[in-house]
């Protein structure tokens, strides 16, 4: 899946990097894809007879998260195997882990172990409630982790649940925050020599993540039932009349004043953009010329301007979009899926 349509040839910076991913689900086999795109060499230990998640008629399928690693089947319940997955470890620059805490040491295969085959691996563990605290041996999944974190509450609108986020949030960006945090590692131990052992949480990784919604609280324009990005007109999903929606992300004063024009919402002083008084009333009409037109008619006058427009889309749809068929950000897996193309894209400097 070549994302480089008529652009140089991209750069892999991890050429050469080594990867050691005990396989498990969620985060780290995402993170160790990340790393295979980029370049590493990504040895994924799968254990035999391997548990699928999801319901059992259809599970969820491995392959996607497969992509670009060799596989190496070792059951680590026998001595023989975790000598051999030792062997792995002596050479690899970096291991990824997603087991509850305990487990690998109690398999023979925790830090103290690995650090003696091989002092400068960098050992990522990455688990939803962290190595410590209260629930770190609790279960759990991406919507209990972003739960906590406090996240799932800035989802809220007034009086209505929280809807439950795709896996993009908790699972994603614990994979994210993993894959950063081991290259900031193996950085560190090519200077110094020696490894460390990271502790990526997913409650963390999303705290951090959400410093600008944090910035945001701080100045009063969002906190769980009541936020701008809820309340304001110019910032929402609004139906159409084909039963599709759009979104409309207008925060700066020009894109809405262009937004009002587009919409020919002349009476409106796009001056009074932040008139909170007002938002309930110009939402309810926002909401009204929406609904009254199918969406094609709002993408023929809003996409691609600088009114901050989008349509809610479908993967698949997604997937055949100009823009996105133009920069292959998605592409067809060795199994004939959709999947997505590694990012981000590295090019030459000259």
């Amino acid at each position: 899946m070549d994302s480089t349509l008529g652009a140089p040839t991209m750069i892999r910076p991890l050429a050469g990097l080594s990867v050691i991913e005990f396989e498990g689900i969620g985060p780290g086999p995402l993170a160790g894809r990340m790393l295979a795109d980029l370049g590493a060499e990504v040895v994924a230990v799968v254990r035999p007879n391997k548990a699928a998640l999801g319901d059992p008629g259809s599970p969820f399928s491995d392959q996607p998260l497969r992509r670009g690693k060799r596989m190496v089947t070792l059951d680590l319940k026998r001595p023989e195997a975790v000598e051999k997955a030792l062997g792995l470890v002596e050479t690899a620059d970096a291991l990824i882990e997603g087991n509850r805490p305990g487990v690998m040491e109690r398999l023979g295969l925790g830090p103290a172990e690995c650090a003696r085959r091989n002092p400068r691996l960098v050992y990522g563990r990455v688990t939803g409630w962290g190595q410590d605290g209260p629930l770190a041996q609790a279960a759990g999944h991406d919507l209990n982790y972003v739960a906590l974190s406090g996240a799932l509450s800035l989802a809220a609108r007034p009086d209505a649940a929280p809807i439950p986020p795709p896996t993009v949030i908790g699972d994603g960006g614990g994979a994210l925050g993993l894959a950063f945090g081991l290259m900031s590692a193996v950085f560190a131990a090519g200077r110094s020599g020696k490894g460390c052992v990271i502790d990526c949480s997913i409650i963390d990784v999303v705290a951090s993540l959400s410093g600008i919604a944090l910035a945001a609280r701080a100045s009063g324009l969002m906190d769980a039932g009541s936020s701008m990005f809820h309340d304001s007109p110019f910032y929402d999903v609004y139906a159409c009349a084909d039963g599709r929606y759009v979104t409309i992300g207008a925060l700066e004063p020009q894109f809405y004043a262009l937004l009002i024009e587009k919409l020919g919402l002349a009476d409106v002083d796009p001056k009074a953009q932040y008139d909170r008084a007002a938002w309930p009333a110009l939402k309810a009409r926002f909401r009204a010329l929406f609904l009254s037109r199918p969406s094609a008619h709002w993408r023929g006058l809003l996409e691609g301007s600088e009114a901050c427009f989008a349509p809610v889309l479908s993967l698949a749809e997604a997937a055949a979009h100009p823009h996105n068929a133009a920069r292959g950000v998605y592409g067809v897996g060795a199994s004939g899926q959709l999947d997505a193309s590694g990012a981000p894209r590295f090019f030459p400097l000259g």
